[in-house]
């Protein structure tokens, strides 16, 4: 019963471990020019063209970037580069923006 325990404990212990290691590369930065903006409740999606020909649908909310001191309305031609959380559905590219680098 005592091994039944160690080895539980062991296998949630390890469980955690990977999942906070996959939690830390879903991070990038996304440099381009912004295509689209679509508006949203506390903030927009703005299309973003990479100059690698990449299409990224960039999430960007007051509270995602650290509050209203952080968060920037940019425009459609804006030259962006932001940094978030990384995903991918079916064939799109997907970042939750959590700082606003530069936007020229």
């Amino acid at each position: 019963m005592k091994n039944l325990k160690r080895i539980s404990f062991l296998l949630v212990v390890m469980t955690f471990i990977i999942s906070c290691a996959t939690a830390k590369d879903s991070s990038k930065t996304v440099s381009g020019k912004v295509e689209s903006i679509e508006g949203g409740k506390d903030g927009y999606t703005a299309k973003i063209n990479t100059a690698q020909k990449e299409v990224y649908f960039a999430t960007i909310s007051i509270v995602n970037v650290g509050g209203p001191q952080n968060y920037k309305q940019v425009k459609i031609g804006d030259e962006v580069s932001v940094k978030g959380e990384f995903w991918k559905s079916e064939d799109e590219n997907h970042i939750k923006v959590t700082q606003i680098i530069s936007v020229k």
